[in-house]
Parts: structure tokens; sequence; C-alpha cells
């Protein structure tokens, strides 16, 4: 073993630790590898700079942009329309059809959308069906992930190692190739969805449900700092205002401007407005503050500006959020997004306490509070997704949904009959898109998930690396090896299958599809290498195994998505999905070398 193979292997345990932890976003892990291999000599910077051609990262990234323009035209949510029909027809009846139609369209686009766009028409649905929405949301997330297996363009894991295989001058993935295998998981998955959906999936309580009647009863109204108030000049935290039971400060407009400082750091003055959210327990005791006159009781002859019933809504941090990372206090979220946050889900625990102080992370739920004019703001943003309604966007371009749905069948069709790259048809995709305005650029490049953009081009220079210093054949052969001392020669090639299986299907649960992918592909090739077989079974394993991801909600990102909102437990998961992770895995290891034969 070289210095070399050391240094690669001390960086892949130190970026898998990190995968692991948490605690660093995984595109700064990703990318912080890429600076290891290239400060540590690892690599050529020219070879290095190779990982930057593969097709992978720029067909992912056009797949995005083109999803985004289906989904912003509406035509997703005129599908999800039909589903209300259905809702009168049963639990099992609707179950059925929306698996089918959550699959048939994930396997064109981006599932991400997908998902965003189908929880709030099931959390709507699940109420007038009277069944708990947690009955719902794990297999609509399901659904996305198995529709993805089934073509080329349906999840980035498949185009990334279809990608890969074209970095090892073999034939990538065909439009339809791993419809092979993956309708046959799609079939499976279905049956054990509807057979034990309601029966093995777990009731779970939504934000909003922890609630009481009282708190869900809150109201809005504004008050006023009175002229001779004993307020004036002091602070907000030595007002005491905060301390008053039921009450909370929304903002303050002072000269007709709503403050940005952090309440912390106000000091109120005469002719200040505060914005009060109030229980109605609270009414009374904010009326009781001296120096403060609600607008509504007082001669003053000011206009009025919020005087209503505060509504609860819940909303998640989105892909595309800019607040992730941050905590409620540093984005000023009460100014910025005139709302208060109630309370938190995350990882299967509600937080109710110092939400000031806890950074934001992707597939947070949020308990929030406010006026009708600021939901209805909220609801055009990226940052954060209500769940009462499907995301809206400021106009609507529905005329359009016939030029984006002839493009992606035109990007389907180029790549299945033709030899046109995928890449290649994405991009001219693409292109047509922004050309007729079905959407524009701006849409376009903030649709893009850049952490998976990253974390891909991270994971490629890493991968590269161990191949490049000999570590992949290190344990390409190392793993052959130990298998040639228990099996016989002619089953060695399907046991390394199995293995290679299991190896990317624990370590998606662990880490991320595209990180799994990424590192084990090139692994999987050295493995055939070392026993003198055609690789394609093990490039195609890798595909379906890192994908197939349901025993965790941290291995896939739909999964991440509906863990917050449906109230679900990381044990929910486990239990649920790990059965059908073990019968994904037999069904793989028996179809995939009949259909690519050793």
């Amino acid at each position: 073993m070289t210095l070399d193979i050391v240094l690669v292997f001390a960086i892949l345990a130190l970026t898998l630790a990190s995968f692991v932890w948490e605690k660093v976003p995984v595109e700064v892990t990703a990318i912080s590898a890429f600076a290891l291999i290239l400060a540590l000599g690892l690599l050529p910077v020219d070879s290095a700079l190779s990982v930057l051609a593969n097709p992978a990262p720029v067909t992912v990234g056009a797949m995005f942009m083109v999803s985004a323009g289906l989904e912003r035209c509406g035509a997703i949510e005129i599908m999800t329309g039909y589903f209300k029909k259905l809702a009168k027809a049963g639990y099992i009846p609707f179950l059925f059809v929306m698996i089918l139609s959550v699959a048939f369209v994930s396997a064109f686009i981006n599932n991400t959308p997908v998902v965003v766009i189908f929880m709030p028409v099931l959390l709507s649905l699940a109420r007038e069906m009277d069944v708990p929405a947690s009955k719902l949301l794990i297999p609509l997330s399901y659904a996305s992930i198995f529709g993805g297996v089934c073509t080329l363009m349906g999840t980035s894991t498949n185009i990334l190692i279809s990608g890969i295989a074209e970095t090892y001058d073999m034939a990538p993935f065909s439009m339809f190739e791993l419809a092979k295998v993956g309708l046959p998981l799609l079939g499976l998955g279905t049956i054990y969805l509807m057979l034990f959906s309601r029966k093995r999936l777990p009731v779970r309580e939504t934000l909003t449900q922890i609630l009481s009647p009282e708190e869900r009863r809150e109201f809005i109204t504004e008050a006023y700092i009175n002229t001779h108030s004993p307020l004036s000049g002091k602070g907000i935290i030595e007002s005491g205002i905060l301390r008053t039971p039921g009450v909370r400060i929304l903002e303050i407009v002072r000269s007709g401007m709503p403050m940005e400082d952090p309440l912390n750091k106000i000091t109120l003055q005469s002719g200040d407005r505060l914005v009060l959210a109030c229980k109605p327990h609270g009414m009374a005791q904010a009326r009781n503050l001296e120096g403060v006159d609600f607008l509504g009781e007082i001669g003053e002859g000011l206009e009025q500006v919020a005087a209503s019933e505060g509504s609860i809504v819940e909303g998640f941090i989105g892909p595309a959020s800019s607040i992730v990372g941050k905590t409620v206090g540093e984005i000023n979220f009460r100014q910025r997004f005139h709302m208060i946050v109630l309370a938190l889900h995350r990882r299967g625990k509600n937080v109710r306490e110092k939400l000031q102080t806890l950074p934001l992370e992707f597939g947070d739920t949020l308990l929030m509070m406010g006026t009708d004019q600021a939901i209805s703001s909220l609801r055009t943003s990226d940052d954060i997704i209500l769940l009462d309604k499907p995301h809206v966007h400021s106009r609507s371009r529905r005329k359009k949904i016939p030029i984006i749905l002839a493009t992606i069948l035109g990007i389907v069709g180029f790549t299945t009959f033709t030899n046109f790259p995928i890449v290649a048809s994405a991009i001219i995709g693409l292109a047509v898109l922004l050309v007729t305005k079905c959407i524009s650029s701006k849409e376009a490049f903030s649709s893009v998930g850049w952490n998976i953009i990253f974390l891909i081009y991270g994971m490629l220079a890493l991968g590269l690396a161990m191949q490049e210093t000999g570590a992949s054949s290190l344990i390409a052969d190392n793993a052959v090896s130990a298998v040639d001392t228990f099996v016989a020669p002619e089953w060695q090639p399907y046991v390394m299958l199995a293995v290679m299986y299991l190896m990317c299907s624990i370590l998606t649960e662990i880490l991320s599809n595209n990180a799994t992918a990424a590192l084990l592909a090139p692994v999987g090739i050295g493995i055939a290498a070392s026993m003198g077989v055609d690789p394609r079974a093990f490039l195609v394993v890798t595909a379906i195994a890192s994908s197939a991801s349901f025993a965790t909600p941290i291995g896939y990102q739909t999964n991440t998505f509906v863990y917050g909102v449906g109230g679900y437990r990381f044990s929910d998961f486990i239990k649920f999905g790990l059965p059908l992770n073990l019968m994904c895995f037999s069904v793989s290891i028996f179809l995939i070398p009949m259909v690519w034969p050793f």
C-alpha cells in the first residue's frame, strides 16, 4: 500500500465521517475533499479538472431547469386536481392511483418538485378521507423513488452513473434500459404499499395538531407608544412587553417603516407602532401595558394597519432556500417574512424552545403565524414552501404547457431513438424553454440544486483519485479474494453483485444517493475487471441500490421532505422501509444477471 493510497483512504474516511456528522454541508465537504486531492498532489491538476468535463453534472443541472419549467407552468397542479375526485373512492383505490401517477411523472422529471406539489394536496385530501397524513406521505416519497429508477432521466443518480460509464469508455445507459428492473420493482413496491400502508404506517401528528384549540386562536393587532409613555427610551427587553403572557411582537413600525434590527437591540420611541400577536387571554394582558394604546381605542386620528385574526400555517424549508444554515434571529425572520415561528419539527421531534438560536436545516417544518397578507406574500417564496395549498407562482403559464411537454418528449425521443447523448438533448430542450419564455433564466438557475452539482463534482474527483492511485483496485482485489476463499468460481460474480448491492444500499441510507454512486461505481467496475466479467451488471446494481432508499429519512431527498411534514420518527422509516429494501435487493439480484449477463 503506497502513501498515496493511504492519503486517499484518509480523505475518504474524513469525507464519510463529515457526511455522517452533518455539521458541515455536504457540498462543502465534497469540495474540501476535491481541494485536498489537489493540495496533496494525488492527481495532476489537468487530470483532476477532467471531472468538470463529465457530462453528468451538466445533464443533472439542465434537467433541474426543465423540471422547474414543468412545475411553474402548473402542469403537475392540473393532475393533482383529479385526485380530489378519487378521494371519494376510498383509501386503497386512491393510494393505487396516486402511486402510479407520481411514479409516472417522476420517471421523466426531477422528483423533488413532484413531491413538493403533491404534499399539500395529500394533506388536504387526508382530512377529507379522515385518514392520517402519515398514511399517505411515505407512500408519496417511495412512489417518486420507484418512478426514478425506471428511466435514465428519472434521477440524477442514473445520469451520474451513466456519465461514469462513459469516462471508462463504456456505452451510457439508454433511456429505458433500467426499466427492465425498475418496472418490476415498481410493481413490487405498489403491491407492498397497498397491502401494508394502512396497517403498518404509524399515526403521527403534524405540527398544527400539537396545539390546543386555545393556542390555535391568536389575533394580530396594533398598539401605539403614546406621547407620555414611560416605555419611551427603554429597550424591548427592559420594557417587559416580551414577558407579558400571551403576547408576541411581530414587528415595530417607525415613521411608516418596519424596523429591521433584532428586537433586543431596539429602543422604543414615542409614536412607534407595535404589531402584536395575542392569544385570547393575552388581549387583556396587553391592554394593561402602561403607556401602550391600541389604535382602535384612541382618538389620535391614526390609521389602523393591523387588526385581524392571525392564521397558523405550516411550511418547510425548501431545496432552493436561502435561509438554510441561518438562525431565525440571524435572518430577522419576524421582519423579513412578517411571521412568527411557533414551533419547529426536525428529525421526528417537535422543538418549541430556543427557536431563535437554532440553525435552520433543509427539510425543517415550521409552524408559523401571521396575517393573511403576510401568508399570501410568503406563498410565492422559494425559501419556505407552505403546506396548506400547492406552491403558487406570480403568474400563470398554462398556455406554455404544450411547449414544455413537447420539449420533454423531444428529450426522451432523441435519447431513445437516436445516438444523441442525453446531455445534448437536455441542453437543447432547456434552450427551447428559455427562448419560448416558458421559464426565465433567473428561475432556471435558481431551480438548480447547486449543492448536488458540487457534491457530484467533489465525489467524482475522489472517485478518480481512488482509481488513479490504485485504491479502487485494492478494494476490488481484496473483496474478490475474500469471496474466492468461500465461494465456488461459477457463483462468485453473483455473490459479489449481492455484496455490491448491500454496500450501496447501506451507504445510501447513511450518506446520499449521489455520493454513494460516485464513490462505488468505480469500485464496481474494478471488481468486474478483477473477476474478468462484464461490468454492466455492477453499474446497474449501483444505480438501483443507490436510489432504492427506504429505510431512513436521510438517504433520499424526498424522504427528508416527508419526514418533518408527516411528523414521522426515524424508526418509522426503518420499520416500514427495511422490508422493502430487502425485497428490492432480492428481486434486483435475481433479475440483473438475467438481463445483463456476466
